[in-house]
């Protein structure tokens, strides 16, 4: 088999990219938002926060969750997610590390 079209950049850009594209959605930024601002799991507040349907929710739920930046647990019907506070610093140091290049210059 050939080489993916991944395999011809970095670890980190590969992940950079994966990330960004979990972000690239404006839901998923307005629950990323929402647990942040409130500091600790939450569960049911998402659909009256967001306004959106449940299934919606929980789709955008399991993207954010499939990259790691968020964890969550069962507990009989209802769900708790919130930051997974370890992936998110590395997310953070992904970004930083790509934007902290930039050196003023332009053509």
């Amino acid at each position: 088999m050939g080489i993916t079209k991944t395999d011809l950049f970095t670890k980190e850009q590969n992940e950079l990219a994966k990330v960004a594209k979990a972000f690239s959605h404006p839901a998923r930024v307005a629950i990323l938002e929402y647990l942040l601002a409130a500091n600790a799991c939450i569960n049911g507040d998402l659909v009256q926060e967001l306004g959106l349907a449940q299934a919606t929710i929980s789709q955008h739920l399991r993207e954010l969750k499939d990259i790691g930046i968020i964890q969550g647990t069962i507990e009989g019907v209802s769900m708790s997610y919130c930051i997974q506070p370890e992936r998110w610093e590395a997310i953070n140091q992904l970004f930083s590390n790509m934007f902290g290049k930039y050196k003023g210059s332009c053509c």
